[in-house]
């Protein structure tokens, strides 16, 4: 299965882009960070970065979306930035059929490194081990879109959330349910257990 892996930002958008391989390996297909200046709007920066991405959708083909849960933090402007830009590539995946999954930072940070409070210098060291890379991958966002890309491989792909070689059409998995939630199978149980207690 191919995973694009997505970093949002406004300023710096990372993207990664590995193949899975059996007994848990990957490789390395490519990555970039998109960056956009503050000085331009935000309408023509995310314009800037809707053409970029969907110049990666057709160059690399994916066959899922992982993208990193915006989370809240105390800066509301670069909150605000991530969450326009995730919207962004979420929206430009299902247009084209194709399955979006969201992963928290520390569900990425777990997967890769055993620990969810692991810093950045750590979660760039264990991709680049496990990609087998020569360097690592620079700068941080772009390490971390192949985090957010491995961690979906072992843990939103297992899970079911996406099918190698699914349907791409957007019409025809709406019309089959195929939409998904987004949500990791933990965080469904977790869901569906909160709707439980209410």
């Amino acid at each position: 299965m191919r995973i694009l892996g997505v970093d949002p930002g406004l300023t710096r958008c990372g993207l990664g882009v590995i193949d899975t391989l059996p007994a848990r390996k990957a490789t390395m297909v490519s990555v970039d960070v998109l960056r956009t200046p503050s000085t331009d709007s935000v309408d023509l920066r995310l314009g800037a970065l809707a053409e970029a991405f969907d110049s990666w959708l057709d160059t690399y083909r994916p066959d899922v979306v992982a993208i990193e849960r915006v989370f809240a933090r105390n800066d509301v402007s670069t909150i605000m930035g991530t969450a326009q830009v995730s919207g962004l590539t979420m929206g430009l995946a299902a247009r084209r059929g194709l399955p979006v999954a969201m992963h928290t930072p520390s569900e990425v940070k777990a997967a890769i490194t055993g620990s969810g409070r692991a810093d950045k210098k750590q979660v760039t060291n264990m991709v680049t081990r496990i990609l087998e890379l020569e360097a690592a991958p620079k700068p941080a966002d772009a390490a971390d879109a192949l985090a957010i890309a491995i961690c979906h491989s072992w843990r939103g792909a297992l899970s079911g959330q996406s099918t190698p070689g699914a349907n791409k059409d957007l019409n025809e998995r709406k019309s089959a349910g195929r939409q998904g939630t987004g949500l990791t199978k933990a965080q469904e149980q977790w869901a569906k257990a909160l709707r439980k207690a209410k």
